[in-house]
């Protein structure tokens, strides 16, 4: 079989299959999700249909509200006067009102007025609780007589469902005490189902209530989309079924539109199978796409040891063998980059390292030294030979005494001793932690991995003050701005951070020695910036040292590069700190006014999320 048929079998066939995964795509995920969007609009229409009721029972509950806290309702149900509901609760205040129901209920229960009236407002109901004398033992509002707490809910009456709402009776200031309650009721009608499915713009029915099925259920046709809620009335008994039936749409025009979507395809696709086949052929096709195959494996950097070693005399082989000549090539070069780039990138953390290991270790061997003398001024040896004085016989009672006195003296010395070395090793404990965890983060360095952990900033501040020398400590003051707290906390990859303040921290020390001050002040602040739509944050730090030249603030970065003794200082810090920077995606850079003006450093780190202050506080 030639190519031409294997390449024209092979793309039909792969068409076929994309054909037949349209289609399968069309039913199973575009249809299901146009139905999937039906069944969603029609749950949102039903929401829509509770948002609508929910505002008329707001209405009514509004208006019983109103009318419980007016000094005229107040004193009514106080003396019962006849004139009140002769003026006030009329058909025509009813129908204004928009309510078919008002009834008036003392403290004790009793029913003082009930009144109820049709839509029209011409004629009574007649309903079954306007002829209450009492509210029923049974109803669940009773308790809201005592504590003026109003309430609502629905209410099967024998002229249908009521959408029922109750005010406790005050003052018309709002104040109490409650003398009872003024209940409200709009019945659903027809009219009024219209105007909640108009509110809504969904088709409504209202159905007999099904006591046996869910709260919610969704039924599909071929044309509608149906979803059936039940609602429940004040004693939480089942009271009736709303349906709203959406018109399946979507699906018919998504059933069209993918039919189409399938022809052009099917029209598309046998129209490519045809210019495919004219333009392939036996010369062409094999070595081209060995070459290519090949080309895409070299560039992916996957094997630079594999080689086409094509077997043809024509300018396809030629190819073949200059490609295979140039990777060799490639190979040899990327052998020898690889080589001198561990070697400099080895010699490079092995400085780094080695600088931070210097900075760390320094506090450490002093208190270590501080330690030693204290021990050595320690009156142990003293101590020990008066005790064992006192263990033999002492003649003289005076030199007991004497003795007594200075091995207690001796013991407070020793115990204060005691207590000052506990903190110390405690302090070198810390110290020796942070080394510890600096080996570790320069052990993920070397993999590219950098460990990213929420931290509040003060915290970190704080921090990094535990690794600096106390020399350089007692040297300045910090003045952590109140944006750091007001930042809450971010996530930042701690420990290299925690390192570059360091670093920070100690060359600010030495700018205020060379300065000529005894103490200068290191600020720190912070804020969140945006650039090319990614948050980061902006880490200021200043100091009122000797300053830095303008030709020299960039240089300050350069490896090598000080102003210090270099038998002191070998430019390693700000160059490590650029570098740490660089590695985690941001950037650093420095500003000064000038020298003897002091300077300040800035540092600008993306973020991987960021919590507000206010959520962190809490």
């Amino acid at each position: 079989m030639s190519i031409r048929s294997k390449v024209t079998i092979l793309i039909a066939g792969v068409f076929l299959i994309l054909g037949a995964a349209v289609v399968m795509v069309g039913k199973l995920v575009i249809m299901r999700s146009f139905a999937e969007l039906e069944r969603a609009d029609a749950r949102t229409a039903m929401r829509r249909i509770d948002y609508a009721l929910a505002e008329n029972l707001e209405q009514v509950a509004v208006d019983a509200r109103d009318w419980g806290n007016w000094a005229d309702t107040y004193r009514f149900a106080w003396d019962h006067n006849s004139g009140f509901p002769a003026a006030n609760i009329t058909p025509a205040a009813l129908k204004l009102l928009d309510v078919n129901v008002v009834i008036i209920i003392d403290r004790a229960g009793q029913v003082l007025l009930a009144e109820d009236v049709d839509e029209s407002g011409e004629r009574p109901l007649h309903l079954d609780l306007t002829a209450w004398r009492s509210l029923p033992a049974d109803f669940p509002w009773h308790e809201n007589l005592g504590n003026a707490q109003p309430a609502r809910g629905l209410l099967r009456t024998d002229g249908g469902t009521l959408l029922l709402a109750s005010g406790p009776l005050l003052d018309g200031n709002g104040g109490g005490p409650s003398r009872g309650m003024i209940i409200m009721g709009r019945l659903l009608t027809p009219t009024v189902l219209k105007h909640v499915a108009a509110q809504a713009q969904a088709r409504l029915e209202l159905l007999p209530v099904d006591r046996n099925g869910p709260a919610e259920r969704l039924e599909a046709t071929d044309t509608l989309t149906r979803v059936y809620r039940g609602y429940a009335d004040v004693y939480g008994k089942p009271l009736m079924t709303l349906r709203v039936d959406v018109p399946r749409e979507v699906s018919l025009r998504g059933r069209a539109a993918v039919r189409v979507a399938a022809l052009c395809m099917l029209a598309a696709a046998a129209l490519i199978i045809v210019l495919l086949v004219a333009v392939l052929n036996q010369v062409i096709l094999n070595p081209l796409r060995i070459v290519t195959r090949h080309a895409v494996a070299i560039g992916a950097g996957r094997d630079l040891t594999t080689r086409l070693d094509l077997k043809r005399a024509d300018e396809m082989g030629v190819l073949a063998k200059e490609f295979d000549r140039m990777v060799e090539q490639l190979a040899e070069s990327h052998t020898q980059l690889m080589d001198q780039s561990f070697q400099a990138g080895f010699a490079e953390l092995a400085r780094g390292v080695l600088h931070n290991l210097g900075n760390a270790l320094t506090p450490l061997g002093v208190r270590l030294a501080n330690l030693g003398n204290r021990l050595k001024e320690a009156p142990s040896e003293d101590a020990a030979q008066a005790i064992q004085e006192l263990e033999g016989a002492v003649a003289d009672p005076q030199r007991r005494a004497d003795l007594e006195q200075f091995v207690r003296l001796a013991s407070r010395e020793l115990a204060a001793l005691v207590r000052t070395t506990q903190e110390d090793i405690a302090i070198m404990s810390r110290q020796t932690t942070v080394i510890q965890s600096m080996l570790a983060e320069q052990m993920r360095t070397t993999r590219n991995d950098h460990v990213v952990e929420p931290v509040r900033l003060p915290e970190l501040v704080s921090q990094s003050l535990e690794i600096v020398p106390d020399a350089c400590r007692q040297r300045l003051r910090i003045d952590a701005d109140e944006t750091l707290q007001r930042l809450g906390t971010v996530r930042v990859a701690r420990t290299v951070l925690r390192l570059v303040l360091q670093n920070l921290i100690i060359n600010a020390a030495d700018a205020v020695r060379d300065a000529g001050k005894e103490r200068g002040t290191f600020k720190v602040s912070a804020e969140i910036v945006r650039e090319d739509e990614v948050a980061q944050l902006h880490l200021q730090c200043k100091d009122d040292g000797v300053g830095i030249a303008a030709d020299n603030l960039t240089r300050v970065f350069e490896k090598g590069y000080t102003t210090k003794s270099p038998d002191t200082n070998h430019g390693i810090g700000l160059h490590w700190c650029a570098n740490a920077i660089n590695a985690l995606g941001g950037r650093i850079w420095a500003a000064s006014e000038g020298p003897g003006r002091g300077a300040s450093m800035h540092l600008l780190l993306p973020l991987t999320g960021h919590e507000p202050a206010a959520a962190a506080a809490a």
